[in-house]
């Protein structure tokens, strides 16, 4: 596995590097991670805080776990999108966001955690269409 990573929002004003190998590679099905990412499941790596480097400036939102620890979600100010999160739980690390790396083909999801709260929508069917790339599709067509 690399031991250096880089990522970056979807505008480029706000980047970040990882010089570590992440702890563990996770994906959450809870309802915050859900709305977080705006798609069935949420998908991090953490990382050591001290091995995390972050430009630009991001904004931030703090709630409560369901343990009663605060977990903070930071995203990009311009265009939205999921940086990072901590938790008070484990003060000493980040979770970066898989969608958000410039190369996360080295890494592989280690634990799925809310399983419970999974989506039966959340898979791809056997009978689904799928595109390699955009299609020249339409509603109309």
């Amino acid at each position: 596995m690399k031991s250096k990573f880089s990522g970056a929002c979807l505008c480029g004003q706000v980047t970040y590097t990882a010089d570590q190998p992440p702890v563990i590679v996770a994906q959450c099905h809870c309802d915050k991670c859900r709305r977080f990412s705006g798609t069935a499941h949420s998908v991090g790596a953490m990382f050591a805080h001290n091995a995390v480097t972050l430009h630009g400036d991001v904004r931030t939102f703090q709630y409560q776990s369901d343990v009663g620890s605060t977990v903070t979600k930071a995203f990009c100010p311009n265009c939205g999108s999921p940086i990072y999160g901590k938790n008070t739980r484990s003060p000493d690390h980040v979770t970066l966001t898989l969608g958000t790396m410039d190369n996360a083909n080295d890494l592989r999801i280690e634990v799925v955690i809310f399983e419970r709260d999974k989506p039966h929508w959340d898979c791809i069917g056997e009978n689904v269409v799928s595109f390699e790339t955009q299609p020249d599709w339409t509603p109309n067509t």
